[in-house]
C-alpha cells in the first residue's frame, strides 16, 4: 500500500499569472507528487494548491514552491479580502493512506525548521502541530495579519515556533500545521452587499452558535459584483456539506437574497459528495461501489 499525504498550501497571490505558473512548475517538478487541484481568486488575492504523494516527495515539492513564494510575493504591495499573515500563508499536512497524524506533525515541524532557518521566515505551528494550546486555532495565530507583525519584534505571544524573531520584510510569517480532512466551500450570493454576507457568516459559523466545526467570513467579490460567504468545514463527518448549503440559503432568505452559485476549493473526499447526493436525490442507499470510476 502506498503511503500518501496531502498538503494544501495557500499563497497570498491570486492575480499574477507568472507567479501562479511558477508555483505550479515547482510542484510538478518533483517525481511522485501529483498536483490534484489549484485555484486562484483575484478578490481574495490568494491561491490554493492541493498536492498528493509520498511524505518525502511532498516535503521536497513544498520546499521548492515555498522558496518561489517567498522570493516572488511581496506583502507590502498586497491587498485582498482574505486574512493573511504571510506570502506563504498556510500549509497543512493531512494523512490520507498509510500515514498517521503524528507523522504529519513531524513533517510540519521539519518544514517549519527549514523555512525558518533557510529562508528566515518565522513560523507558527497550528492545529495538531501546535506546541502550545493557544495556537491550535489558525484564526488566533493569524489575527491582525501581516500589518500586525511587520514592524515589531516577535516576542511574548508573538514569539514564533521556528525562525527569526522578526517578520520577513516582504514575506511576513507562515502558519504550518497538521489536521484531518477539511472542506473549503464558498457560496456566492445574489447581492453585492458584503455586510449581508458578513451577517450570514456570523450566524452560520460555530462561534456564532451555528454549525459545529464551521468557520465562515463574509467577502466582497468586486470582480464578480457579488458578496460571498467563504467557509471551512473542519468536521465534515459531523457537519455535512448539504447542511452548510441549506443553512446559508435559509439565513440569506431573511435579507431577500438567494444563492447564486457555490464552489469547492481544492480536492474533496468522495464520501462527502455522496452524502450530499443522498440528501438531495433522496437516494439513501447510494453506495461507493455504484460509482463506476471506482471499479477501474
Amino acid at each position: 500500500m502506498k503511503r500518501i499525504v496531502e498538503s494544501i498550501p495557500n499563497f497570498s497571490e491570486g492575480r499574477d499569472p507568472d507567479v501562479l505558473e511558477a508555483l505550479r512548475r515547482a510542484f510538478r517538478s518533483v517525481e511522485g507528487v501529483a498536483l490534484a487541484d489549484d485555484s486562484a481568486d483575484p478578490d481574495h488575492h490568494r491561491s490554493v494548491y492541493t498536492i498528493l504523494g509520498e511524505p518525502e516527495a511532498v516535503l521536497e515539492a513544498l520546499c521548492k514552491a515555498v522558496r518561489v513564494g517567498v522570493e516572488r510575493i511581496d506583502l507590502n504591495h498586497h491587498q485582498g479580502s482574505h486574512p493573511r499573515i504571510g506570502a506563504v500563508d498556510v500549509i497543512p499536512f493531512v494523512p490520507l493512506q498509510g500515514v498517521g497524524l503524528e507523522e504529519c506533525v513531524a513533517l510540519a515541524h521539519r518544514l517549519g525548521e527549514w523555512m525558518g532557518g533557510e529562508l528566515q521566515v518565522p513560523v507558527y505551528y497550528y492545529e495538531e502541530a501546535a506546541l502550545v494550546p493557544e495556537r491550535r486555532n489558525l484564526a488566533d495565530v493569524r489575527r491582525g495579519g501581516f500589518e500586525a507583525i511587520r514592524d515589531n519584534m516577535l516576542a511574548d505571544v508573538r514569539q514564533p515556533d521556528a525562525g527569526p524573531g522578526r517578520a520577513h520584510p516582504s514575506a511576513g510569517a507562515a502558519c504550518i500545521g497538521a489536521r484531518g480532512p477539511l472542506i473549503a466551500f464558498n457560496i456566492n450570493l445574489t447581492t453585492n452587499n458584503p455586510e449581508i454576507a458578513r451577517a450570514i457568516a456570523t450566524r452560520v459559523r460555530e462561534k456564532g452558535g451555528g454549525l459545529k466545526g464551521l468557520k465562515a467570513i463574509g467577502v466582497d467579490l468586486k470582480a464578480k459584483g457579488s458578496a460571498q460567504v467563504s467557509m471551512n468545514i473542519t468536521l465534515p463527518r459531523e457537519t455535512s456539506l448539504y447542511r452548510v448549503f441549506e443553512l446559508v440559503r435559509l439565513e440569506a432568505a431573511r435579507y431577500g437574497v438567494d444563492v447564486a452559485e457555490s464552489e469547492l476549493i481544492g480536492a474533496v473526499s468522495q464520501e462527502f459528495l455522496l452524502e450530499t447526493v443522498r440528501y438531495y436525490l433522496r437516494c439513501h442507499d447510494l453506495k461507493e461501489s455504484q460509482v463506476l470510476e471506482n471499479w477501474f
